[in-house]
């Protein structure tokens, strides 16, 4: 199989207020075709982090569709600080979605077929907020970490909310969360970082950015916070409304999410399995062989069970 890197031909996408970098790319050659896969990363990532969990796609047989979401990889950056992360509000990822799913997603599915889904973090977020309005979007979808609730980092969750709303009230959207700047990927460690045990994949990321300092992203903005603290408020209504078959896997030792929230809210799910991975930092699939390989055990077999009609 040829591998994603040497497949990999940026489509760019345009999408209210922001121009998008996509990529699709096509199943293994040798193997039984299972439709498509769409990948949704999470924030401050980008396709190219991708390349190895897209080549696993591939060789279970799906041919995948990808892209950057707006401010961050190869997508439009939306503050003059490129490291900053911000968003109006998640309305405008819903666009991003909507956009990719019209432009490069429709043209690559057979005639009456569904797609299916892998969305890590603030992707399963969004694809989630999709599936609150459109449960029928998608066949089956994967869940890895999704951003349910989100660690305020020992600070009081009433004393965030208020400080965040604080600075929005000065103007000050596009400013940095405090602590975030020293977030950037050139200054942060392995020991430093909370997302994964495996000092391997963690250092494969650090040397691309290295080579590509333009993908680095940060960490968030004022504004970028405040729209997450509304949508998590707003999705928190909304298990009940989401009818499509879901597997949700949590990460036991997650820094970055809050992974009972996470399980109490895949509880409300309808149709939807839940798995806890017990040694899994945030980015599960990131992680070392022996935890990437509970995650994978878990996929297939739900892939399985949700395989499309011959």
């Amino acid at each position: 199989m040829i591998p994603s890197a040497t497949l990999f031909d940026p489509l760019p996408i345009k999408a209210v207020g922001a121009s998008l970098r996509a990529a699709r790319f096509p199943a293994a050659p040798d193997v039984p075709t299972r439709g498509v896969c769409v990948l949704l990363n999470g924030q401050t990532e980008f396709i190219e982090k991708y390349f190895e969990v897209i080549d696993e796609l591939r060789g279970r047989g799906f041919s995948v569709a990808t892209m950057d979401w707006r401010g961050q990889g190869g997508s439009t950056r939306m503050t003059q600080d490129s490291r900053k992360s911000f968003v109006g509000d998640f309305s405008e990822y819903d666009d991003d979605l909507d956009t990719l799913l019209n432009w490069i997603v429709t043209p690559m599915l057979v005639e009456g077929e569904k797609p299916v889904a892998l969305a890590h973090s603030m992707g399963a977020h969004v694809l989630l907020r999709r599936l609150a309005r459109k449960p029928a979007s998608f066949r089956a979808c994967v869940l890895s970490a999704p951003m349910i609730a989100i660690s305020f980092r020992g600070q009081r969750e009433f004393l965030v909310r208020a400080v965040t709303q604080y600075h929005l009230w000065r103007g000050l959207q596009a400013g940095w969360v405090w602590g975030m700047e020293a977030r950037d990927p050139h200054r942060v460690t392995f020991a430093t970082q909370l997302v994964t045990s495996d000092p391997q994949r963690f250092e494969r990321t650090q040397i691309f950015l290295r080579e590509n300092p333009d993908l680095r992203l940060a960490g968030a903005t004022w504004g970028w916070l405040a729209a997450a603290i509304r949508s998590m408020d707003w999705l928190s209504g909304k298990a009940e409304a989401i009818t499509t078959s879901l597997l949700v896997v949590g990460a036991g030792k997650d820094r970055i999410c809050i992974t009972p929230q996470t399980r109490a809210f895949a509880g409300r799910l309808p149709h939807a399995d839940y798995v806890e991975i017990k040694d899994g930092e945030h980015e599960i699939l990131m992680e070392r062989n022996s935890i990437r390989a509970e995650f994978w055990t878990a996929f297939d077999a739900f892939m399985e069970k949700h395989r499309a009609p011959a």
